[in-house]
């Protein structure tokens, strides 16, 4: 069987666990939805996963493809709320070994961020992905109490195997109004909150 496109691997395979991932790159080609991408499935993301570290940036692995452009990284809060926030924001970085960082959303300051709620932050400018690969989407909120996000949680979160990226990871310290213009000495997080990238 001549498999077409980018997917290589078995046909059957893929098929018997069509997942959000695989529809996802089917919304924005004729099928009626929107663009978007996100980094797990929709159905794993059912807990909450503890308060965000306050000025320290979270990020997650996520798969993007030659042509999306991104516009806008949307998290989901959790029970908690975020309280008196200061600084919140969210970023795209690179597939790079050292992550480098493509774009930021303005920072949106004290505006509240309830719980159980959509936060949507939109780029300065829009990202035309010029590779497939592993990029990272990342989010920073400097509060008096940092809110918590839905996700996963898992013991597994550093890689494995050889060349694993973590599931989720953090770094910097003491951020405010800017993303760090890369990604160093990150660290992995037992907590992977749900993205989904538009």
């Amino acid at each position: 069987m001549t498999v077409q496109g980018r997917f290589l691997g078995v046909v059957r395979d893929e098929l018997a666990l069509a997942s959000d991932q695989a529809r996802q790159s089917l919304a924005g080609a004729g099928e009626g939805g929107a663009f978007y991408r996100s980094n797990m499935p929709r159905l794993l993301a059912g807990a909450d996963t503890g308060a965000l570290t306050t000025q320290v940036m979270t990020s997650v692995p996520i798969y993007l493809r030659k042509g999306d452009v991104v516009s806008a990284l949307t998290f989901r809060s959790g029970a908690t709320a975020a309280a008196t926030p200061t600084n919140q924001w969210a970023a795209l970085y690179s597939s790079a070994a050292t992550p480098v960082l493509l774009a930021q959303s303005p920072d949106a300051g004290a505006a509240a961020w309830a719980a159980t709620t959509n936060k949507t932050f939109t780029l300065a400018a829009p990202v035309a992905i010029t590779a497939d690969g592993w990029y990272w989407a990342a989010l920073m909120v400097k509060a008096a109490t940092a809110p918590t996000l839905i996700g996963i949680s898992t013991t597994a979160s550093a890689g494995i195997a050889a060349g694993e990226r973590n599931l989720a990871q953090t770094s910097g310290s003491a951020l405010v109004a800017t993303a760090p213009a890369t990604i160093t000495s990150p660290t992995a997080a037992a907590t992977v909150p749900l993205v989904i990238v538009t």
